[in-house]
């Protein structure tokens, strides 16, 4: 009878962490800021079927890179514990910190079970409060546990070098088009230290707003507004209602986002009993994913983003 082959838990670890780290460099990085009246994600992705920003619940959204079917899989997981306990309990019981344990459980679990491969993903979970100082920003690395930053952080790519040119530049009390310019700068330098031209086609950027009247913080910035805000107009309101539309019409289509669970949950839940209603569209996001899940995927698990 022939020997099993040893390797010990140690190497072992590192050998799982370095595939998983291997597989977030190869995705496109995300950046999220705080900014004077919230907190603003911005991330190169020129897809607009497949999203790497998402909102989760009234005041908390959801940002992840790597492998585009495991982080989706997180996110609607997300959206379904965040609905059953703010049905189950209260609006107010639902936070980001809360989100972030049930994450890093999962991650955790599945990073050190031997069972499967770890999942090749980042995440980025962030909720904005009543002001500045309330903000919460959470990074889940791929292991699971918790890195709790303030101010700006930057996951997959180069993520070390722009987090470091973002800390040399970001201030407090920048304002939204400040914050995405500086965004914008970051994820367009290059590893060798050049400079690319990023356009409003190639980001997808959203922000949670706490100076909106309604319950629901979250709102993408698209098309002229998001181009105003890049060339340095702070006046870009003039666009929100298009911005606010599109993102309407996103919830729509249930099956092709979970972001409906939350739409439908803005306009039920205040009436009172809907909120069993926005879990089962959540649970119709599962189906979108899959279908959008096959566009342009190089590799049989799903592309990385």
């Amino acid at each position: 009878m022939s020997t099993p082959f040893y390797v010990s838990p140690q190497q072992a670890m590192a050998d799982r962490a370095e595939y998983a780290r291997k597989g977030i460099a190869r995705g496109r990085s995300v950046v999220v800021l705080q900014y004077t009246d919230g907190v603003v994600f911005v991330a190169e992705n020129p897809s607009r079927a497949l999203h790497k920003v998402s909102e989760i619940y009234d005041r908390i959204a959801f940002a992840a890179v790597g492998k585009y079917n495991e982080f989706e899989n997180l996110r609607i997981g997300g959206v379904r514990y965040a609905d059953l306990r703010g049905y189950t309990y209260d609006r107010e019981d639902v936070t980001a910190r809360g989100l972030a344990n049930v994450y890093a459980q999962t991650l955790g679990t599945i990073f050190s079970s031997a069972a499967e491969k770890p999942y090749e993903v980042e995440l980025i979970v962030a909720e904005v409060g009543n002001a500045p100082e309330d903000d919460q920003i959470y990074r889940l690395p791929h292991d699971g546990s918790i890195v709790d930053e303030h101010g700006s952080v930057a996951v997959g790519g180069s993520a070390d070098q722009i987090s470091s040119y973002l800390d040399q530049r970001h201030r407090d009390g920048m304002t939204l088009s400040e914050a995405l310019k500086l965004a914008v700068e970051s994820l367009s330098r290059d590893n060798n230290g050049g400079e690319r031209t990023l356009t409003a086609e190639q980001l997808e950027v959203a922000t949670l707003d706490r100076t909106r009247p309604q319950q629901r913080k979250f709102k993408r910035i698209l098309g002229g507004q998001l181009s105003r805000l890049l060339d340095g107009h702070s006046d870009a309101g003039a666009e929100e209602p298009a911005a606010d539309a599109e993102a309407g019409d996103g919830a729509a289509e249930s099956g092709a986002s979970d972001e409906g669970t939350t739409a439908k949950e803005a306009g039920g839940k205040e009436a009172g009993g809907k909120e069993a209603g926005d879990k089962k569209a959540g649970g119709k996001g599962a189906n979108g994913k899959g279908a959008a899940g096959k566009d342009d995927s190089d590799e049989e698990s799903g592309p990385l983003l």
